[in-house]
């Protein structure tokens, strides 16, 4: 029954009466006593955390949890584009006129995954990453730059899965879930840092209080049951690591290529 349960809030159903429910029973101080089980079956490293797993009130508040100093470090190079989570690589490549090509399987446009924005024509001939957290992954979000947010936007969607099945098996999720859309100029150009939910209607909450001027690794956003982030380069502005490919598990801070400038 355990195992059930806490399954069924981290396989990220798409029926939303369910999501409410897990998310309101996650919140409630009765999920406390599943922490510890939650956390030995996904594999969490619990030493990273914060704080002890019986100063957390409810699960939610340990799945968003924050990690101790120093658990992450930030690639300080000005020119280095840093991961801003934790997670699986499940897509990178050039965006060729305006599509994002073979995500499990499917295309994207840019056009979609931004809700038609017109900031979509800086992205054309980008560069994308799409980025998996997992359960056992940490949930916060971080600014993968330094420099100024622009405008945030946020799309309401479904809650369909963003995992292996989600991607290869639903129609273009990543352009059909909630998003929260986070557009950041730095001296090289704009990025665009898309959030994309899963669990339920309120599973992305912005870190408070929001900053207009980030530096590289400050708290962006968090997710409160797994998900994906999606980043977008503008054109002609970002150089990925030679080895940045599908497959490739990242921690937050670590670089993903470099900016070129415009």
């Amino acid at each position: 029954m355990t195992k059930w349960l806490l399954r069924s809030m981290t396989e990220l159903s798409s029926r939303k009466w369910i999501s409410q429910i897990t998310g309101r029973f996650a919140q409630s101080s009765a999920s406390r006593r599943f922490i510890p089980k939650f956390a030995a079956m996904y594999g969490i490293r619990v030493e990273e955390a914060e704080k002890a797993l019986h100063e957390y009130s409810s699960l939610n508040e340990f799945f968003t949890r924050r990690l101790k100093p120093g658990m992450r470090l930030i690639d300080a190079a000005t020119e280095a584009v840093a991961s801003p989570v934790d997670a699986l690589i499940t897509g990178a490549g050039p965006i060729e006129a305006g599509t994002i090509l073979n995500v499990k399987g499917q295309d994207y446009t840019v056009d979609e995954l931004l809700n038609r924005s017109p900031r979509t024509e800086n992205y054309k001939h980008g560069y994308y990453i799409v980025l998996y957290l997992s359960p056992t992954d940490y949930h916060r979000i971080h600014t993968p730059v330094t420099g100024a947010v622009v405008e945030r936007e946020h799309v309401p969607g479904k809650v369909y899965p963003v995992n292996e099945f989600g991607l290869r098996h639903m129609k273009r999720v990543l352009s059909r879930n909630e998003r929260l859309i986070t557009y950041i100029r730095s001296d090289a150009g704009e990025m665009a840092v898309v959030k994309v939910g899963a669990m339920n209607v309120s599973s992305i909450k912005y870190a408070e209080p929001r900053r207009d001027q980030v530096e590289k690794g400050d708290e962006l956003a968090y997710f409160e049951f797994g998900s994906t982030v999606v980043l977008l380069t503008e054109d002609d502005t970002f150089i990925p690591r030679e080895d940045l490919k599908v497959g490739l598990k990242v921690r937050m801070g670590e670089r993903l290529g470099v900016l070129v400038g415009n």
